[in-house]
């Protein structure tokens, strides 16, 4: 499920190359508009709005300017005195042209609200993990003036883009509550003038007694052997090779390298905001996404020089996985493949840890969760959905078909309670030193015994009250008993472990499956599915999926 495949939205012929200079974001105006811009809160577009992944936008078409960060930072204060929050907050940023001018602008907020910010020694770039872990490892053994963070990114997002996520005190996405509450008061902060917002100058909140310098990286890097296998990746002298894609863990690599004597090719420490090292996803934008097989193509076409290869996305929560035997693995092939390893190779974790996934990850999940004789987690879309469970260890594993995943430590506890790209990226590593086999051969054992599905994703148009109506189906508006000839076996219109709202619907047949779910940020509905009888059946699947999705909706 990689590039959606929508007739309409042919590979662009750029696609897996490098950008001339010429298509570069444009950097002095993508800063000045940060500044200079101001959002109209009477314009829906322009508002504060929290996704799956918090505010999300770019300064050029108003979404993501000073005074969106601005008023998102005081009702983030404001939410933590609602709250009682009151310990420290960990901040920290990636590598996109908006990241630092938006840590500029929130610390200056921070600061005169009385916070107390932990920010990276020598303002060194954070990934999403290790602000996850930090503040678990403040809040562990405390009850009261707990932590909490922010992480200014946009994750995979093309270089004018900006965000900006809130972490709860579980380390995790803030919950669905906590974001509309912080969305609803940022918005109302906006339509003031932000006349309600504090602030102090930026050289004074850097030097505010309440500002302090925190060292993410040796803390983060020193706990990594009580998540992975370190010795026997030093031992097997397996040959690894990382592509940061520039992003926030950069500087992370080689400390990991060099702390645990592992034989690892940084293959690219470049860090530009234009990007401009990167070839092209799908569209021919350019995308940090290290599940496209056209962003990645510089480290596919290094894969024979190592016995396992990985990369992660600007803020390094999502891994892309390089095996020799096949290239670029499919997000929900890794996901089957390291589901199985480490639930059959960590025999501290609780019999009863149970397998998170996501209602849009792939059934081969399913199929090697009951071999394992372990519980299914299904939730919506939202990796905020396996924070409770990961924190106190009844789900062994949490993952996404996005390419996002977090498990346990080897111990059973806690390790990161968001999406940890970094422990993803290092554990194909560790199973290639113990198994033999590469990730992908894995999989291809997992798929001569359970078959190989056939999966893809497509998007098609939908207006705003379309997608309104999509996202509150019932059960009872699909008409049909089939799909694509065979019994549909459930409508889903919440998840089955939770019974939260999927916004959206998902059909299962006993072989088959199609979820739809409308887009944040576009006028189109994403139908993502997969077959168990072959590429034809699939296409039968997408096709009536469209079919019975347009019914509904003009029902």
């Amino acid at each position: 499920m990689n590039a959606p495949s929508d007739p309409a939205r042919k590979v662009d012929p750029r696609a897996g190359k490098l950008i001339p200079p010429s298509g570069l974001v444009d950097l002095p105006k993508l800063i000045t508009a940060y500044y200079a811009e101001r959002p109209d809160p009477s314009v829906a577009t322009q508002r504060i709005a929290f996704g799956t992944s918090g505010h999300r936008g770019s300064s050029f078409e108003r979404t993501f300017n000073e005074s969106h960060i601005l008023a998102v930072s005081q009702a983030v204060c404001d939410y933590r005195v609602h709250k009682g929050i009151d310990g420290p907050l960990f901040i920290g940023i990636d590598t996109h042209a908006l990241s630092y001018p938006a840590y500029v602008s929130a610390l200056e907020v921070l600061a005169a609200n009385g916070v107390e910010v932990q920010v990276a020694e020598g303002d060194e770039y954070t990934p999403t993990p290790a602000i996850s872990h930090a503040i678990l490892t403040y809040n562990k053994g405390r009850t009261t003036a707990l932590a909490d963070g922010i992480v200014i990114t946009p994750s995979h997002n093309p270089p004018d883009s900006g965000g900006f996520k809130y972490n709860a005190t579980n380390g995790g996405p803030a919950d669905t509550d906590v974001t509309k509450w912080i969305e609803q008061r940022a918005n109302v902060l906006l339509e003031g003038g932000l006349n309600e917002v504090k602030r102090m100058p930026f050289e004074r909140a850097v030097r505010a007694s309440t500002t302090h310098r925190h060292d993410f990286v040796s803390a983060f890097v020193a706990d990594l052997a009580n998540v992975i296998d370190m010795d026997i990746l030093r031992d097997s002298k397996i040959r690894m090779g990382v592509n940061p894609l520039g992003g926030a863990g950069v500087h992370y690599w080689g400390p990991i390298a060099e702390r645990y004597k592992l034989d690892l090719t940084i293959t690219s420490d470049e860090v530009d905001p234009t990007f401009r090292f990167m070839t092209a996803d799908w569209d021919g934008k350019i995308r940090m996404d290290p599940s496209s097989p056209y962003a990645m193509r510089s480290l596919v076409e290094l894969k024979d020089k190592f016995d396992i290869a990985f990369a992660c996305d600007t803020d390094h929560d999502r891994h892309g996985i390089v095996a020799p035997s096949a290239g670029l693995m499919p997000p929900n092939h890794y996901l089957a493949v390291a589901i199985y390893y480490l639930f059959s190779h960590r025999p501290q974790w609780r019999k009863e840890a149970a397998v998170g996934k996501t209602l849009v990850s792939s059934s081969m999940i399913d199929r090697v969760t009951h071999k394992l004789g372990r519980t299914l987690y299904e939730v919506p879309v939202g990796f905020k959905w396996f924070a409770p469970g990961l924190a106190d260890g009844s789900l062994g594993f949490g993952g996404e078909e996005s390419a996002g995943a977090s498990f346990l430590r080897r111990d059973g506890t806690v390790w990161s309670t968001d999406k940890c790209g970094i422990s993803a990226a290092l554990l194909s590593a560790e199973m290639t030193a113990r198994v033999g086999r590469d990730p992908a051969q894995i999989y291809q054992e997992l798929a001569n015994e359970f078959g190989a599905p056939a999966a893809d994703r497509i998007d098609a148009p939908a207006t705003p009250a379309q997608k309104k109506k999509l996202g509150a189906l019932s059960p009872d508006q699909v008409r049909s008993s089939e799909l694509a000839g065979e019994k549909i076996t459930s409508v889903l219109t919440t998840a089955p472990a939770n019974n939260a709202s999927i916004g959206g619907l998902k059909v299962v047949t006993e072989h088959a499956w199609f979820a739809a779910r409308p887009s944040g940020t576009e006028d189109i509905y994403k139908i993502y599915a997969e077959s168990f009888n072959g590429p034809e059946h699939l296409q039968r699947v997408i096709a009536e999926a469209q079919t019975l999705v347009d019914a509904a909706l003009g029902s």
